[in-house]
């Protein structure tokens, strides 16, 4: 690895620059990973800090985990016979039903993805 260096006066500083950081939202759930890593696991979260892969990991988190819940979520839907039909009949207890199946979703997932 070279290092170059840049003369500035009768000192010389080396040209270091931070890699380029990934972009994109880390979301709740990342920052929900985010948080436990800090509070559960600070030897692995400052490990990540250091080797500039918590950023990808929190993004990465964050998708996984919206994916499963969009999967658990139809699935709980289908099972329990929440359908196009009982939108059409009550628009009011299909979102009921629709929330419920999301927020048990939500739940699973935060327990299996985000405290691993």
């Amino acid at each position: 690895m070279d290092i170059t260096y840049t003369k500035h006066g009768a000192y010389y500083y080396p040209d270091l620059a931070l890699p380029p950081q990934p972009t994109g939202d880390i979301g709740r759930f990342g920052r929900m990973r985010k948080k436990y890593l800090k509070e559960h696991q600070p030897d692995t979260f400052a490990l990540m800090l250091m080797e500039n892969t918590l950023t990808e990991h929190l993004i990465e988190i964050d998708h996984q985990a919206n994916e499963q819940i969009d999967l658990i979520t139809s699935q709980l839907a289908k099972a329990e016979g929440v359908d196009e039909e009982l939108k059409g009949r009550d628009q009011f207890e299909w979102i009921l039903a629709m929330n419920s199946c999301r927020a048990r979703a939500e739940e699973q997932v935060t327990e299996e993805i985000v405290v691993f």
